[in-house]
């Protein structure tokens, strides 16, 4: 879990920051989002004794795939109930959405997508199928199959999970190898928009579905031209359940710059922060690596920008104006 360790003034400045700083890490040491990614392992642990050493906790499952020298990658993701029922439409989407990230931030391309659902007899599902087929078309990626059941009990709500299998070179992203000094890179699609004024960033509905499939294909890109080893998707808990993860698996700390990280306008510090962003990803990349960086996802007027470092020291700090605060990742 994460727990403030101190605040510590390293200026005479206005105490804004300073109190703006105290407030957020507070705020973000008890929300639940955070401290759910930020003790992730609870959620794959049981399965350590039978993956046959398929390493566990990045983005999907690489699994080596001896005809081609690169992976295969398997993942799985499950939307909150009441996100289903209270934006069917969207919820079908963002099942497929959020699967195709997880494969880009492996270094991957999606191949197929699979669902399940579970409803009442009564119940219409025909909305989580439109925003389901509408993703498929966008981002052209099939939906080959899945599972639907089918229930007498009037009160069971509509279960909604999709997986995602696809493919990777030998030049794999993975959650594993950011190292020391590696530069904390953020890349972040910045032209959407809240939906609904939820936690949730949209930039991909309100794309063309061109552009959708060559911003996917740029984490593929950047790993194969050997530009970064270390990505993840920024999901829910937002940028920072997102980091303590990352930092957790490679066995790192971070420092989080936030003087230097992009945000909508009129939006306060802790929504961004644990905003789930439609296109976002947190990457370590080398300093000499840095400019080859910004250009490739310049390319689709993708945003990075360079936002701190990775560290030896296995926490978490975040900076504001010239103010700091320290949470420990545990």
């Amino acid at each position: 879990m994460l727990s403030v360790l101190d605040v510590s003034v390293i200026s005479e400045e206005s105490t804004t920051h300073s109190e703006t700083l105290k407030e957020l890490a507070a705020a973000l040491y008890k929300h639940p989002a955070v401290l759910e990614k930020a003790d992730i392992e609870t959620a794959f642990n049981p399965a350590t004794e039978v993956s046959h050493g398929i390493p566990l906790g990045d983005d999907c499952a690489a699994i080596p795939d001896p005809a081609t020298g690169g992976y295969l990658l398997f993942a799985a993701e499950g939307m909150l109930a009441s996100f289903v029922e209270d934006d069917p439409w969207f919820a079908g989407y963002s099942a497929i959405m959020v699967n195709l990230s997880d494969i880009a931030a492996m270094g991957g391309r999606p191949t197929a997508i699979t669902n399940t659902l579970w409803k009442n007899k009564s119940q219409s599902i025909d909305a989580i199928w439109e925003g389901m087929r509408a993703a498929s078309t966008a981002y052209q990626v099939p939906i080959v199959g899945g599972h639907t059941t089918q229930l007498d009990n009037a009160s069971t709500p509509v279960h909604l999970a999709a997986s995602v299998l696809g493919r990777a070179g030998p030049q794999l992203l993975t959650s594993f190898d950011a190292e020391p000094g590696d530069r904390l890179v953020i890349a972040i699609d910045m032209q959407g928009a809240y939906r609904k004024g939820k936690p949730f960033w949209n930039a991909s509905t309100t794309t063309e579905p061109a552009k959708l499939q060559r911003c996917l294909e740029l984490l593929a890109r950047l790993a194969e031209a050997g530009l970064c080893k270390s990505a993840k998707d920024i999901s829910n808990g937002g940028i920072i359940g997102t980091l303590a993860m990352l930092t957790n698996t490679s066995k790192v700390g971070a420092h989080l710059n936030l003087n230097h990280l992009p945000r909508p306008a009129n939006t306060d510090w802790l929504k961004w922060l644990i905003s789930f962003p439609s296109y976002g990803y947190l990457l370590a990349i080398k300093e000499d690596d840095l400019e080859a960086t910004h250009a490739l996802f310049a390319e689709e007027a993708i945003t990075t920008a360079d936002i701190g470092e990775f560290r030896e020291q296995q926490c978490l700090s975040l900076q504001l104006g010239a103010y700091t605060t320290e949470l420990e990742l545990g």
